[in-house]
């Protein structure tokens, strides 16, 4: 499963190297076919992982800086990538978490400063640059048919 872990992020670093960032800083995951971001859609406002795939995109690309405009909590995440990958290689060649008595402390460990990373970036972006960064979309209502409910 460590192996399966380390290959799926390196794939996730894969991927992001063959996305065109988008110039705005965010939107680059509608190249993989998913819809653009129903709260920014709604409100106006950038969510907690709006351009966190453009900042992987660029991280891909040597472009530090422009990852970090994207979303500073994406760029660390993309940085933390690759000494993770490395981690989990070498756990699974010892069969056993290096450094840790089980998986659980560094999983829960990295869930919990993801989220609160996330949220400390969206509310620092928040605070820095409170007007509305994207056109506004349509209803609730209409909102609501577009993503079938």
């Amino acid at each position: 499963m460590l192996l399966v872990a380390a290959a799926g992020l390196a794939g996730l670093l894969g991927l992001a190297r063959t996305l065109e960032p988008d110039p705005r800083g965010f939107g680059t995951h509608t190249q993989l076919g998913l819809r653009p971001c129903t709260f920014a859609t709604l409100t106006g406002r950038l969510c907690p992982t709006c351009g966190m795939t453009t900042s992987f995109a660029w991280f891909t690309r040597g472009r530090i800086d422009r990852s970090w405009q994207a979303n500073p909590a994406g760029c660390l995440f993309a940085l933390l990538t690759v000494p993770l990958i490395a981690w989990l290689v070498g756990s699974a060649v010892e069969n056993r978490p290096v450094g840790f008595s089980s998986l659980s402390r560094p999983f829960y460990g990295l869930l919990i400063a993801a989220v609160v990373l996330s949220l400390a970036s969206w509310l620092i972006r928040l605070i820095v640059s409170p007007a509305v960064l994207v056109k506004p979309g349509p209803s609730l209502e209409a909102a609501a048919r577009a993503i079938g409910r």
